[in-house]
């Protein structure tokens, strides 16, 4: 086998000498030879990386930050005997540990994915012979048969071609298919998409035949190089895990600080240290909000639910959330914002713009639908995506080709090729035989002499039909040119030069890829949202700015870049003046990750959708990967944190909203039982120094973290979303989680609750009741359930928005209402939690208490919404 160094540009090279450099010839290798290479080279397959054990990634979620914190509760409350916490905790932690090992697990489905891309079997020259070989006995030199329908199985450098288009949109972006060639190539730099000399594995031939010489295999292919991609990419962190990873770093250290303090506290007072020892560790355990990991998990998987009746499939539940942090959203324009179908929009004939097809030049009708070689294929039209355009435009002006080719069967074809850059079908026709023909304007137009308007010639400019032709391409369409000629009898010679001259010029047809129509107003609610939208794609820049310009995402060139103006620029430079650019066109794999990356590093978040295999190292470095699910690739959905299941942009929006949602209530969960807590903390702190005995015991501690974070808090899931939520700007990534006044109202509450708290023990203690212990146990309570309330929105008032808005909410709060009501009232339960019966008018005041929480808040939000104190989010 021959020893190549490096990768070589196969494509500068002529045909003989890539077949000299590769040992090989037009007849293929023989059998001994090829054997000998595979086994040097290796199978043309992608590799499966080493897998880890499921048992691995599972112990490896236990080394969380928050996780350890978790775990040391649990072990500290079965210490002190509170076993029921301690699995409450345990069963917590292993949720979120198998949650974690299966997202883990994601990674290595995306490389198995793109091992099935690969083709089962092809036609190779062996011994001189043509045999069929599945796809992975490949190996460099091997002479591969290409015809219409075939899968590239490697990448191939063409020697011989015969009208053949490839289909590369889902590696290159390519809207339509690439028109190929033999002939050599003098840029060594040229993209990927421009080398047309080259077929790429797992490409789609959709025209012609070819033959070519295996260059790469496997990892060496494009299409092994993005594989490689996603093995080495690593996934960063959703915004939520990083804010609960500090949230977790701060509450330690929050702890341990109380728990010192408490225990000393009691110690200077003369209580037992064992007492003080239980009841510092208890506030420990109840400092911590053991439902946090649970609100998360319910939370996400309650807006990921919603979201699959919206046809978004969330394969990450974490990417929910995350999508309310976005800042930018990478948006791939094939199959993506366009159609990913190509369609006709305009016309030109008798001089004038058209938008349709009319009865006054029916030729034009006539050549669009008989210069056409789309097929009937199970009973839908088959072929390629311009002609398909064609064929359809045609039928929907009733110019139907099957009808139409009785009455003028086709009797001879000059087919495309990419010198002549034209195609000419010759039928029968009453007067003798009609030429039709199509191709590249500047071609057809230099063969015409006059404009053909139902049979009478009048003036033709060619330069101004260019001129118009250069304008429809520059708004990126596709110009495609007919023309006619009439023979009185079939050409003798069928040589292009004799038949396609002398023509009568019928018109030009613009194409284009047209935008999805909800992806306009999508598109709208990103920019109102705050969200930056843009586009990147491997088409040409003309084409990029025109559908660009129509979504709404950029109408100036200047915001436009190309992927070898991206290749000149440095690192530092481009990340520097990458927030101001909107559209790229011509990008490659590589510089897609780029693009991201340059992002990031500005503190962008970033979402990533998109269709093809180019899309997915993108997808998956991207803070949240979006794929399509109906003409999206194995490869992009395996790489994706959630799939489009109706390709619809739009549901794009309505997964931003619930991720906004999803955050705004885990927010308010944090701020109800941290201000809970900080009462709790707040009471047994002051109570020593204003002379009180110690107010709760530890089991009272234990309990109301039980019932007040539990229902109450799983509830906040369940909560609608705040008014107005899709008009503020996304929060910024480094946002802190306390941010917008929480740690002040943490403080004040916690303050006001351990206030009243001690102000009941005080008063019950005055009035020398044995009760006073059951009257401090109650109020705090109570004041957490009407601090859960308060804080169901950020600044509407209670009031407004009513309590039957969260049903939930209403029931999980009436629920802890009476189970509070039964540690008080049944007997057994009072020798549990050392409490006793408080007589009705105390019962009422300790309602009284409470409620003023709620009052409190209330009048917060007023000199909030006022703009007096801290802003709401």
């Amino acid at each position: 086998m021959p020893q190549l160094e490096g990768k070589m540009d196969w494509h500068t090279l002529e045909a003989d000498e890539v077949l000299l450099q590769l040992e090989s010839s037009v007849q293929g290798l023989d059998s001994e030879e090829a054997a000998k290479r595979l086994t040097e080279s290796g199978p043309n397959s992608i590799p499966d990386k080493s897998h880890r054990s499921l048992l691995y990634m599972f112990l490896g979620q236990f080394t969380d930050f928050m996780i350890v914190v978790l775990l040391i509760a649990a072990v500290i409350s079965g210490v002190i005997g509170e076993l029921q916490d301690t699995i409450a905790i345990l069963v917590i932690i292993l949720l979120n540990a198998i949650i974690g090992a299966v997202q883990e697990f994601r990674a290595e489905r995306s490389m198995a994915a793109l091992g099935k891309m690969a083709a089962p079997d092809t036609q190779v020259l062996r011994d001189n012979q043509a045999v069929t070989i599945a796809a992975a006995d490949l190996v460099p030199g091997d002479i591969v048969l290409l015809d219409a329908g075939n899968i590239v199985p490697a990448d191939l450098r063409l020697i011989d071609v015969d009208d053949l288009e490839a289909d590369e949109s889902a590696l290159t972006g390519e809207s339509h298919p690439v028109n190929k060639s033999y002939e050599q190539l003098t840029d060594a730099n040229l993209p990927v998409a421009d080398r047309i000399n080259i077929t790429f594995k797992d490409s789609l031939i959709t025209r012609g035949k070819a033959k070519g010489v295996v260059v790469a295999t496997g990892l060496n292919t494009e299409i092994g190089r993005i594989a490689e991609l996603l093995q080495t990419e690593e996934k960063v962190k959703t915004p939520l895990q990083e804010r609960l990873k500090r949230f977790g770093r701060y509450l330690a250290i929050a702890i341990l600080a109380i728990c010192i303090i408490v225990f000393v506290a009691g110690l200077l007072q003369g209580q037992p240290i064992l007492l003080m020892f239980l009841t510092a560790v208890s506030l420990a355990v109840a400092a911590i909000p053991e439902a946090l990991p649970a609100v998360v998990t319910i939370s996400l998987a309650l807006g990921a639910r919603k979201l699959i009746k919206h046809h978004a499939l969330v394969r990450n539940l974490p990417a929910v959330e995350t999508l309310g942090s976005v800042t930018y959203i990478c948006a791939d324009k094939t199959g993506t914002l366009t159609q990913n179908k190509m369609s006709v929009e305009k016309y030109l004939y008798n001089g004038e713009i058209h938008q349709a097809l009319n009865n006054s030049l029916p030729e034009l009708g006539l050549a669009m639908a008989l210069n056409n070689d789309v097929t009937d294929k199970d009973g839908s039209p088959f072929g390629e995506p311009t002609e398909l355009a064609l064929f359809e435009a045609a039928l929907t002006a009733s110019y139907n080709k099957v009808n139409l080719e009785t009455e003028q069967p086709r009797v001879a074809t000059l087919a495309f090729d990419s010198i002549r850059k034209q195609m000419t079908t010759l039928h029968q026709s009453k007067n003798g035989v009609v030429a039709y023909v199509k191709g590249a304007p500047e071609k057809i137009l230099a063969q015409c002499t006059q404009a053909f308007n139902s049979g009478a010639v009048n003036s033709f400019d060619s330069e101004l039909i260019l001129q118009e032709a250069t304008r429809l391409a520059n708004e990126g369409y596709r110009v495609i040119a007919f023309a006619i000629r009439e023979f009185s009898s079939l050409p003798e010679a069928s040589e292009p030069e004799k038949i396609e001259q002398a023509l009568s010029f019928l018109g030009l047809v613009a194409l284009i890829d047209p935008p999805r129509e909800e992806a306009v107003e999508a598109v709208n609610d990103c920019l109102s949202a705050g969200i930056t939208p843009v586009m990147i794609t491997g088409d040409h820049p003309g084409t990029a700015m025109a559908i660009a310009s129509r979504l709404g995402i950029s109408n100036n060139n200047n915001e436009l870049l190309t992927g070898v103006e991206l290749k000149e620029i440095s690192d530092e430079n481009f990340a520097n003046k990458v927030e101001s650019i909107r559209v790229y066109a011509r990008v490659s794999p590589e510089q897609k990750l780029r693009i991201v990356k340059a992002l990031q590093v500005n503190g962008e978040f970033v979402a990533m959708t998109g269709d093809g295999v180019n899309d997915a190292p993108a997808l998956k470095r991207a803070n949240i990967g979006i794929a399509m699910g109906q003409k999206g690739t194995d490869v992009a959905r395996e790489a994706s944190d959630m799939v489009l299941l109706d390709d619809d942009f739009t549901s794009i929006v309505r997964a931003v909203r619930a991720g906004r949602r999803i955050f705004d209530n885990i927010r308010k969960f944090i701020k109800d039982t941290m201000s809970s807590n900080s009462g709790e903390i707040w009471t047994l702190f002051l109570a020593p120094f204003l002379g009180l005995p110690i107010p709760l015991l530890p089991i009272h501690i234990l309990w109301i973290n039980l019932v007040t974070d539990g229902l109450p808090g799983l509830a906040f899931s369940a909560e609608p979303a705040e008014p107005g939520i899709m008009e503020r700007p996304p929060r910024p990534p480094e946002e802190n989680i306390f941010a917008h006044g929480m740690w002040q109202h943490i403080l004040w509450v916690g303050l006001f609750v351990g206030g009243i708290s001690i102000a009941s023990q005080a008063w019950a203690i005055s009035r020398e009741v044995t009760y006073w212990q059951t009257m401090v146990f109650t109020v705090l309570t109570l004041s957490q359930l009407f601090h859960s309330f308060a804080v169901r929105s950020e600044s509407a008032s209670i009031f407004k928005i009513g309590l039957l808005s969260n049903l939930p909410m209403l029931g999980a709060i009436t629920v802890t209402f009476l189970l509070q009501l039964a540690v008080i009232y049944i007997p057994f339960l009072n020798d549990i939690f050392h409490t006793q019966p408080l007589p009705l008018y105390d019962l009422i005041v300790c309602l009284f208490l409470s409620s003023l929480v709620l009052l409190a808040v209330e009048f917060e939000k007023i000199l909030m919404r006022r703009g007096i104190i801290y802003t709401s989010v």
